[in-house]
């Protein structure tokens, strides 16, 4: 009888020191995002002939099982997932390389499973699974991590990010350098390490750009945001995105044209509006009051992710939360970025803002991990 009181006692306690400021804003994000989807895709949809709920309801069902994920996931102790580290490791990998017998192509990239009804892009969920890995690799460590350690790590890293950069992926590849990288710190490793570790990366994308491992496209894609006033031929698609889309985010104006307006929106001039570039969308219809409010809500929810992170009682939810932290973060950054001309176009949806059913679950699944870390530690 008391074993049984003392369990309950003990998860009541767990459902009060859950962080309801980080529950709340992922509770609000999927939705708005599916939203903005929607005022983005309207009309653009309605003038085309088609049916103009298209897009918000497939967003709005990945959403939902998002967010039923996410709950699922918060109630379990994020330490028995440990046992799943290994298994969905080696999984993630088969996914990766049946991409290229199996997959489907778009855009020049080879990096998405067709099932009929959804496109299941396995490198996003990739992401999560280091740091899954990772964070367990480093809770099994309590002493700290020895030089082969180190070494183990970066294989396994480098194994799945070879296989990204073939896709080719390159936002996801350099998601996964900063986020195992940081991790890595967390975990204790030297940062003098990590630096000289920098330098050698550095030598090698040298070494890929130059070797000719890369598209010509490729490189051309991520160092555009540099040669804005180019007239270079090879650069005017590129520069055409950023143009247009800094040209949707300025028409905005301070409160903007409204929803389900703006010229940019209505007539489709931002390519890849829904996805990679929703943020113009809000820009342009919400205007600068309604793009800091979404911004702030952004950094709110990384914040605490970060705070979370911070507070955990153990190695692994802290490496864990401040993973996904990064993670969370940086996607934000890069995508918000990218729109302005500030960062290389590289692909990274805006996490629970961008179309897309794989982001979608993956950020929720990370949101669900977190939620379970906040607890089991104090707040």
């Amino acid at each position: 009888m008391s074993d049984a009181l003392a369990v309950i006692s003990e998860r009541m306690r767990a459902r009060e020191r859950v962080d309801v400021g980080l529950l709340v804003g992922l509770l609000v994000l999927g939705p708005l995002g599916a939203f903005m989807i929607y005022s983005a895709t309207r009309a653009p949809l309605a003038n085309a002939g088609y049916n103009p709920h298209y897009y918000l309801e497939r967003q709005g069902i990945f959403v939902i099982l998002g967010m039923i994920i996410m709950y699922v996931i918060s109630r379990f102790d994020y330490r028995r997932f440990e046992v799943l580290a290994t298994p969905l490791y080696v999984l993630s990998l088969f996914a990766l390389a049946g991409v290229f017998v199996a997959g489907s192509s778009a855009l020049g990239a080879q990096r998405w499973y067709n099932l009929g009804l959804i496109q299941i892009q396995p490198s996003e969920f990739t992401v999560l699974v280091l740091i899954l890995a990772v964070a367990t690799y480093c809770h099994r460590r309590p002493e700290g991590l020895t030089m082969y350690d180190v070494m183990r790590l970066l294989v396994m890293g480098a194994v799945p990010l070879g296989m990204i950069v073939l896709q080719p992926d390159l936002g996801t590849a350099i998601i996964i350098v900063l986020v195992v990288s940081a991790m890595m710190v967390i975990a204790g490793v030297p940062p003098r390490f990590m630096s000289f570790l920098a330098i050698v990366g550095s030598i090698g994308v040298a070494g890929a750009i130059y070797g000719d491992l890369l598209h010509r496209y490729q490189i051309d894609r991520f160092v555009s945001f540099l040669h804005q006033n180019s007239t270079n031929p090879a650069l005017a698609p590129l520069i055409y995105e950023v143009y247009n889309a800094k040209s949707a985010i300025g028409s905005g104006g301070l409160f903007g044209a409204g929803l389900f307006k703006g010229l940019q929106t209505v007539l489709g001039y931002v390519p890849e509006q829904r996805t990679d570039f929703i943020f113009t969308a809000i820009g342009e219809q919400t205007g600068f009051i309604g793009s800091i409010i979404i911004v702030l809500l952004l950094a709110f929810v990384a914040w605490r992710m970060f705070v979370i992170g911070r507070n955990s009682r153990d190695m692994m939810g802290r490496v864990l939360s401040l993973g996904v932290f990064i993670f969370f973060a940086f996607s934000c950054f890069e995508n918000i970025g990218m729109t302005m001309g500030i960062m290389p176009i590289t692909g990274i949806p805006l996490p629970f803002l961008s179309y897309g059913g794989s982001a979608a679950l993956v950020f929720y699944t990370a949101g669900g991990l977190v939620l379970s870390v906040s607890r089991r530690s104090a707040n």
